[in-house]
């Protein structure tokens, strides 16, 4: 191979990432057609207990509250670490504080417990734009902006892309079959 196509070959090669950017990525993203309308599938996500129906961890056991309408609504959900086997947490609670909330487009929230303090500050959320044959869903998890304390400690992420991609997996499932 001549040099001047070497040089065109590697011109025509996509740029890779850094090692060191890949290694800090501190929020996971993915997104899934379902066939089923926004509302339909924002009603799920607004009920306490559709995130126990569609949670792939294992760790969501139960829920207590009200439907969320707006940002500062909360719940409760029941949780078992046990599930993950990664930390000896037993079954314990958190309060899902809604943080951010738009009608059938966007639910974001922080779990909180009294003994996490100060707050962990990791965000999990959805995000919905109807299509042509449904909605496409966003699901992500963002640990970004968690106090020194938890990063230092090394233990995020505390879930792995793939547990996202699982859940939007049993969210299409569970619409769907309703449609």
């Amino acid at each position: 191979m001549t040099a001047e196509r070497a040089d065109q070959a590697q011109a025509a090669e996509p740029a890779k990432e850094p090692l060191e950017k890949a290694e800090n990525v501190e929020r996971f993203e993915v997104t899934r057609a379902i066939a089923a309308p926004a509302t339909r599938i924002f009603g799920l996500l607004c009920d306490p207990n559709g995130h126990v129906t569609i949670d792939s961890s294992g760790m969501l056991q139960a829920a207590d509250g009200e439907t969320v309408r707006a940002a500062g609504d909360s719940f409760v959900v029941h949780m078992d670490r046990e599930a993950l086997n990664d930390r000896p947490m037993g079954r314990y609670d958190v309060t899902v504080e809604i943080t951010r909330f738009e009608q059938d487009t966007l639910i974001e929230w922080t779990p909180t417990h009294p003994a996490f303090q100060p707050s962990i500050n990791h965000r999990f959320g959805y995000r919905l734009r109807p299509t042509a044959d449904g909605t496409e869903v966003t699901s992500y998890y963002d640990w970004s902006h968690i106090h020194e304390r938890y990063r230092a400690a090394g233990i995020f992420p505390i879930l792995q892309e793939s547990a996202l991609r699982a859940t939007l997996g049993i969210l299409a499932r569970t619409v769907e079959r309703d449609a």
